[in-house]
């Protein structure tokens, strides 16, 4: 964002496919964006291709503090959660692990084409789907709505120019 221009509202997005958000991405990426968020590109996707490749490869393993408090969650309140961000989408300003949230000023290339990369093999995945530590057992269907949520949510914090 240019010095002294006001922030720009948040996009308000949905992606029917995870096609459909890697051309955002490429769009973005191609024609420049402004930032109504704190990420920058190379951030956003990143991030989202980590969290895309978890339910494929296994979720980080939990610091052995944490794993009772998440066993609780998902164990009791942990469909009710996800049927909330199936039915509104991601909160704003929510908590992730720090190992998905990477520098500013990354390569916005190569995370776009990790991205598309990851994005591939997520379409055409057909092993078991590894439980969300939060939310527990998904199925592919499921892991897939909650991927193109997440994929709108960051995204819609980067708008066109």
């Amino acid at each position: 964002m240019a010095e002294g221009r006001e922030m720009p509202e948040r996009r308000k997005l949905t992606f029917a496919t995870l096609d459909d958000a890697v051309r955002d991405a490429e769009n973005l990426l191609a024609k420049g964006y402004d930032r109504a968020g704190n990420w920058d590109l190379a951030q956003v996707c990143f991030h989202l291709a980590e969290w895309m490749r978890f339910p494929l490869e296994g979720f980080p393993r939990l610091p052995l503090v944490l794993r009772p408090a998440f066993w609780l969650v998902r164990a009791t309140a942990g469909k009710k959660i996800r049927n909330k961000v199936l039915a509104n989408g991601f909160p704003a300003g929510g908590q992730t692990m720090p190992q998905t949230v990477f520098q500013p000023g990354g390569d916005a290339n190569a995370a776009v084409a990790k991205l598309k990369d990851v994005a591939e093999r997520f379409q055409g995945y057909m092993g078991p789907i590894h439980p969300s530590p939060l939310f527990g057992a998904l199925n592919k269907g499921e892991a897939l709505q909650l991927q193109l949520l997440h994929c709108a949510h960051h995204l819609s914090f980067l708008v066109p120019e």
